[in-house]
């Protein structure tokens, strides 16, 4: 795998040491608010998980996933939700834990859909941002990185299911994924 990376943009150690920064604020920002920390499957994941290792407050953890993509480089544009939430997020402060942000469209959908089923605030923290990606009026509340527009892979983000297990944020070399 390692050889159809072009380059790594950021490193595990980077990443370690971002999200240190993130929950630090994170905590800082919900000391005493108990929220409900809502990862959105599958890219999330392990950052989602490494984030809640870090933060040392009360709050409890639930699931969605959300597909604009179906295997390809680029966004069908067509939202799905393949997993709904487990809990009643009626009046809970939610936190919603996202891979990357890019067109937008996925997250806009996502805090959508929590609003309309009453959520007292809500709130998205990224490992990653493509601004340049977007196509909605919609941003995280934390960011971990501002990343270039080119199709990265690692530490959760995939093409067609691999490379999710990388332990860095690397940009898929073209001849990947072009054939």
């Amino acid at each position: 795998m390692n050889n159809d990376i072009e380059r790594v943009i950021y490193s595990r150690e980077d990443i370690v040491q971002r999200e240190a920064e993130l929950a630090r604020q994170i905590c800082e920002d919900y000391r005493d608010k108990k929220p409900i920390i809502v990862s959105v499957l599958t890219g999330a994941i392990l950052f989602s998980i490494d984030m809640l290792e870090r933060m040392d407050i009360y709050a409890q953890m639930d699931f969605v996933d959300i597909s604009s993509f179906e295997g390809g480089v680029k966004s069908t544009g067509k939202i799905k939700l393949i997993h709904d939430l487990k809990n009643d997020i009626k009046g809970r402060n939610v936190l919603v834990m996202e891979d990357i942000v890019d067109s937008g469209r996925t997250l806009k959908f996502l805090m959508e859909l929590l609003a309309d089923r009453g959520a007292k605030s809500i709130k998205v923290c990224s490992l990653l941002d493509k601004p340049e990606g977007r196509m909605v009026d919609i941003r995280a509340d934390y960011v971990g990185f501002n990343v270039p527009n080119e199709f990265l892979v690692g530490y959760g983000l995939d093409y067609k299911g691999f490379y999710r297990n990388l332990p860095y944020v690397g940009v898929l070399k073209p001849s990947v994924y072009e054939n």
